[in-house]
């Protein structure tokens, strides 16, 4: 029985990471590798036009995080006040305009 590309998420997690995971937004861009099938480059272009951001900001902590925090897409160390968790990926899920399980699995459950 298949499982699927063995080496795909490791992939995926490795372009993520190096693009700084929630420090900037190669979670993000990964999430839409994932979610729509896309390449990285068009990932890319997809989510830096989402967040009205240019490409190469991106990678930048300093932007991002600035970005993150208007958004309210979570960041690496919240503070106080900052979405965390659900409250996150409910936003990521609007704001990059995708469905995400856990969020679809629990507005069905809590508004049903």
């Amino acid at each position: 029985m298949g499982v699927g590309d063995p080496l795909g998420m490791a992939i995926t997690h490795a372009v993520a990471s190096g693009m700084g995971g929630m420090r900037a937004a190669g979670d993000l861009v990964a999430r839409m590798q994932i979610a729509r099938g896309m390449k990285l480059q068009e990932a890319k272009a997809y989510v830096a036009k989402k967040l009205h951001v240019s490409i190469s900001d991106l990678t930048d902590p300093i932007v991002m995080s600035e970005v993150r925090e208007d958004l309210k897409l979570g960041v690496l160390h919240p503070r106080g006040g900052s979405p965390k968790c659900m409250e996150a990926k409910f936003n990521i899920a609007r704001v990059l305009d995708i469905d995400i399980n856990c969020v679809r699995r629990f507005e069905k459950n809590a508004f049903s």
